[in-house]
């Protein structure tokens, strides 16, 4: 039977998985939030104007 504590304490993650996340957490993504709140923002500028 496995001992899911003990291969808990061994698991180490690849590499590529590692690199990613670093990746991923570096990166500055625009995600649909900002698109959405700088185009709010373009529509009001232009009823300003």
């Amino acid at each position: 039977m496995l001992n899911f504590d003990e291969e808990l304490k061994n698991f180490k993650p690849s590499l590529e998985v590692t690199k990613v996340e670093e990746a991923i957490v570096r990166s500055d993504i625009t995600d649909i939030q900002d698109v959405m709140l700088d185009m709010i923002k373009n529509i009001n500028v232009t009823k300003e104007q």
